[in-house]
C-alpha cells in the first residue's frame, strides 16, 4: 500500500526530471533507485499513480498553504508583493481547455491560465487556475486576500490590468500600499497620474502622499513575479498533461508546490533560495 507523502514526493522527482503525465510518471517510478529514494514499497502502477492523483486535487489547496507557511517561518519572503497572471498551455485532447489570445506574447494558445503573488526569491504564496490568462476581478480579489492571509507586506505590484478601484481600497485598507499603472481606459477626462493610488490614497488620507519617484523605483521589482512564472514553468506549469480541469489544475498546483520546494531545500543546504536547481 503506497503511502500519500511518498507518491507525492515521487510526482516531485518527476516534475523537477521534467516528467509529466500519468503513463511517463509511472514510467520514471518503476526505476528501482527511483522509487526507493522517493520512500516507496515497491513501483506503483499507472492505475495508482491516476488515482492518487485524482484524491490529490482535494488537498493539493492544504498542501500548497503548508508549504507556503514553511517558506515564510524560514524568512524566505519579503515586504513586496507582485500579482499577474500567465497561460497555461494544455494538450489538445483536454476538452476543458479553451483557445485564448496572450496579449504579452501576441498569439492565440490552447489551454488556461494562472494568477500568482509571488514575493521573496521567486517564491508564489498564492495562486487560483483560471480558464483564461486574463484573471477576472473577482479572482484578483480572492488570490490578492489569500496572499494577504500569509502576512502583511508593504507594497503590492500589479500591471494596469490591476487597475481596479475595489483592489486599490481592499489593500489599502490593510496597511498595504498597491501599485498599479493608472489605465484611463474610455474615460473623457482622464486624471493627471500615473498610479492609480496616487488617487486612491487622497480618499483614504489627507495626511499621507507618495512621492512619484518612489512609486516607479518600488514598481521596477514587479519584474520579479515575471521570473516566478518562469520558475513556475519551469518546474512543471508549462507542461500540463493532463485531461480534465480537475487534473489540470492540480498538476498546475503541484508546479507551483514543486517551485517552493526547491527553494527551501537549496535555503537549508545553504544556497541562494531563487536558484531554480538543487
Amino acid at each position: 500500500m503506497h503511502q500519500p507523502p511518498d507518491l507525492f514526493r515521487g510526482f516531485l522527482h518527476c516534475y523537477y526530471k521534467d516528467v509529466y503525465g500519468t503513463r511517463p510518471v509511472a514510467r520514471e517510478l518503476q526505476h528501482g533507485l527511483v522509487w526507493y529514494y522517493c520512500g516507496l514499497d515497491k513501483p506503483p502502477s499507472r492505475d495508482t499513480v491516476d488515482r492518487f492523483l485524482t484524491d490529490l486535487e482535494h488537498v493539493i489547496d492544504d498542501v500548497f498553504d503548508s508549504l507556503v507557511e514553511q517558506a515564510a517561518a524560514r524568512g524566505l519572503l519579503d515586504s513586496t508583493y507582485s500579482i499577474d497572471s500567465t497561460h497555461v498551455e494544455a494538450i489538445q485532447y483536454n476538452d476543458a481547455a479553451s483557445w485564448n489570445y496572450d496579449p504579452t506574447a501576441e498569439e492565440y494558445y490552447y489551454g488556461f491560465g494562472c494568477t500568482i503573488v509571488s514575493t521573496g526569491a521567486k517564491i508564489p504564496i498564492a495562486a487560483e487556475f483560471t480558464q483564461a490568462k486574463q484573471a477576472n476581478k473577482e479572482t484578483a480579489m480572492r488570490v490578492t486576500r489569500d496572499a494577504l492571509a500569509v502576512d502583511t507586506p508593504i507594497w503590492m505590484l500589479g500591471d494596469s490590468a490591476y487597475d481596479i478601484l475595489d483592489w486599490h481600497d481592499l489593500l489599502l485598507a490593510a496597511g498595504v500600499v498597491p501599485i498599479a499603472p493608472y489605465n484611463p481606459r474610455n474615460t473623457d477626462d482622464p486624471k493627471d497620474i500615473k498610479y492609480r493610488v496616487e488617487d486612491r490614497i487622497k480618499k483614504h488620507s489627507e495626511d499621507i502622499r507618495l512621492k512619484q519617484s518612489i512609486l516607479d523605483e518600488t514598481y521596477n521589482d514587479r519584474t520579479g513575479v515575471e521570473r516566478t512564472n518562469d520558475a513556475v514553468k519551469d518546474c512543471g506549469l508549462g507542461h500540463v498533461r493532463a485531461r480534465g480541469r480537475v487534473h489540470a489544475r492540480t498538476e498546475v498546483f503541484l508546479a507551483l508546490c514543486l517551485r517552493i520546494v526547491v527553494a527551501i531545500t537549496n535555503y537549508e543546504r545553504g544556497n541562494g533560495p531563487g536558484c531554480e536547481k538543487l
